[in-house]
């Protein structure tokens, strides 16, 4: 049987490479609260930042619910619909329950048209 010295190297440096590639997950398990996830953002995370209005707190824990290339996301507080997602300066962390993301599609299939950059869901307590 003939052998081929360049399979083993192959096969090492594949298996080097996805070994690598599973730690750079960043160890088996998010850190986020219960509940989070990149489009929800939950009162055990809100409560970390007590001094913060509802605008740093999406900076700082999703700030990409704040850039699109299709314009800003429309605001709902308690379901209604705020003029602008910079009213989120004026509600404190501690009035808030939980914060939700939707997509332009799903924004625009719940509450019409005008939703190119999404929408931003606040609940307060």
């Amino acid at each position: 049987m003939r052998t081929y010295p360049w399979k083993s190297v192959l096969t090492f440096a594949l298996a080097l490479a996805l070994g690598s590639a599973g730690c750079a997950s960043g160890g088996g398990g998010s850190t986020r609260a219960p509940g989070a996830s990149s489009t929800r953002i939950v009162q055990a995370e809100l409560d970390e930042l007590p001094q913060m209005n509802g605008y740093q707190a999406i900076q700082r824990l999703r700030a990409r619910w704040l850039q699109s290339r299709s314009g800003a996301p429309v605001l709902y507080v308690d379901g209604a619909r705020r003029n602008e997602v910079r009213d989120l300066e004026s509600i404190l962390i501690t009035d808030i329950s939980e914060m939700r993301w939707m997509n332009a599609t799903d924004a625009t299939n719940n509450f019409g048209t005008g939703h190119s950059g999404g929408a931003i869901l606040v609940t307060t307590r």
